[in-house]
């Protein structure tokens, strides 16, 4: 008989070690940008996990649908480019749950395609919610650990902050983007000692509300197939594998590292 995965008789079963690896059940995590696209379906994901996500975004409506379909989603109405919004966000979840396990800064806006369609008002609004949020909420997650327990940063970066991808994407965004690649690798050395991880994960081109009409146009469809390895957008949940993995203890020696979930796009 295996062991490995059962108990004495009379007892309930264990995880087996490969399991455990990934159980995140029992976390705290909080989620920005979780009204819609990634961030949605991060907030689906952990939650189907048995994670309590305080699911954070300006379109409370939406997240109250959410916690509807899961009782472990706690909606909270974020702006995250205000700060007591933030520190209100930190707080209801420290209030709620005692601690913040993972954080997911997921929260983000596009911007004009064009460097001549950019404003000065435009650029430092792409720049506030892309990467300057991510910043202030990790250090406000961070201050909230103490020592001896470990926490988990995702921050959610693009491949618009590694590759030009012109025509498509914007000089606001990528610099946003590859802004949150050297804000990773800076938290991971700075906060490493204290048992804190900071990662990032780097979508391709998934088919969300920020990329409306990229797939339902045939030219701008075909440029994705035509450069991606796989000759395919991502498909929905594509991307929560590097979730889990970088939530879970799978992960527990990995820190100021960039995952990328492209399909072979930066690879080519």
């Amino acid at each position: 008989m295996d062991h490995d995965s059962t108990t004495a008789p009379g007892h309930a079963s264990q995880p087996d070690p490969v399991t455990r690896l990934f159980d995140v059940r029992g976390k705290v995590v909080v989620v920005t940008g979780a009204s819609s696209g990634l961030g949605e379906g991060f907030a689906r994901t952990l939650a189907q996990a048995g994670v309590t996500v305080f699911a954070a975004a300006r379109r409370v409506e939406r997240l109250e649908v959410l916690a509807e379909e899961h009782e472990s989603v706690i909606p909270v109405a974020c702006d995250v480019t205000i700060d007591a919004d933030r520190r209100a966000l930190v707080e209801r979840a420290i209030a709620g749950r005692g601690r913040i396990d993972i954080l997911v800064n997921t929260a983000g806006i596009p911007g004009p395609p064009y460097a001549e369609q950019e404003t000065e008002d435009g650029f430092r609004r792409i720049l506030e919610v892309n990467l300057a949020s991510q910043f202030h909420l990790a250090t406000a997650v961070a201050a909230t650990v103490p020592e001896g327990r470990e926490a988990s940063i995702i921050n959610v970066s693009s491949v618009i902050g590694m590759v030009s991808t012109a025509p498509i994407g914007g000089a606001g965004y990528a610099a946003s983007k590859a802004g949150v690649l050297g804000l990773t690798r800076e938290l991971a050395g700075q906060w490493g000692r204290r048992g804190i991880r900071v990662n990032a994960i780097v979508p391709g081109w998934f088919d969300t509300e920020m990329t409306e009409g990229l797939f339902t146009n045939e030219r701008s469809a075909t440029w994705v197939r035509r450069n991606t390895m796989l000759n395919r957008g991502g498909r929905a949940g594509e991307v929560d594998g590097a979730l889990l993995f970088l939530a879970s203890p799978a992960s527990s020696y990995v820190t100021g590292q960039a995952i990328v979930v492209d399909g072979g796009w930066t690879a080519r």
